[in-house]
């Protein structure tokens, strides 16, 4: 039975030669979830589109389903967000980060449900512009583990529902803790930085900028991230290499 050829809109998230001139392609797309797709001949100098099937870059990709791979057919440059990413370390490793994390958080993903491609996307942009990066990257973290059915409680106790605020935290226990109910391993932790951590969750960095942008603001921040990434490592029950990278840079 002929399957029929589509187009999609796509990021690129991971790359890796094959055979002798052909390149694999890990795409997350907007209808399709994740497609894992071969461009032919695309490490050859004359190829038509490879130097559009790049990192950070937004496609409109046509492709032909294939057994174990889509072989890309076209490919159209929507946008280009590397601009700005690319030469600034601490950006290009957040961007790298979201992309892995877009890959590892696509598993709980219908494949026609567009929300992680778009708020890629939006993550993206405000890598290449906010002054703090990593909180674009954190915001992303929160927003699509929240979508994907794992969101934190970040004021009440995630166990019992007692008022909050509290001052600690585990991921294994779906956030903040009350005194009654914190498991054994939980962190203590101001809650300032869970109240960031509920700006990013609920989509504003623009707040969660100007709170880290004042006093104490750099420390709220790096709890914020350290908390944000055990949970994301909880969920997905394992090391995610980009942010290690991140984190030792």
């Amino acid at each position: 039975m002929r399957r029929e050829s589509f187009r999609d809109r796509a990021l690129v998230l991971r790359t890796y030669d094959f055979a002798e001139a052909d390149r694999v392609i890990v795409l997350l797309t907007r209808g399709h979830g994740i497609v894992r797709s071969v461009a032919k001949g695309v490490r050859r100098a004359k190829s038509r589109f490879g130097s559009r099937l790049q990192l950070f870059v937004d496609l409109d990709v046509q492709l032909y389903p294939g057994r174990n791979l889509a072989t890309i057919t076209g490919a159209d440059t929507v946008a280009f967000y590397g601009s700005g990413i690319i030469d600034d370390y601490e950006r290009y490793a957040a961007a790298c980060a979201a992309l892995e994390c877009a890959e590892r958080l696509a598993v709980a993903e219908d494949g026609s449900d567009p929300f992680l491609y778009d708020v890629a996307l939006v993550t993206l942009g405000r890598i290449q512009r906010v002054a703090n990066p990593v909180l674009a990257l954190d915001a992303f973290i929160l927003q699509a583990t929240a979508h994907a059915g794992w969101a934190l409680s970040l004021f009440d106790c995630a166990q019992c529902s007692a008022p909050g605020p509290h001052h600690a935290f585990h991921p294994g226990a779906g956030g903040a803790v009350c005194l009654h109910c914190r498991p054994s391993g939980s962190a203590d932790v101001p809650t300032e930085a869970l109240h960031l951590m509920w700006l990013l969750a609920h989509d504003r960095v623009e707040q969660a900028v100007a709170v880290v942008a004042g006093e104490g603001g750099a420390e709220l921040a790096a709890v914020a991230h350290r908390l944000t990434r055990a949970h994301l490592q909880w969920q997905v029950e394992g090391r995610v290499a980009a942010l290690a990278v991140l984190d030792e840079g």
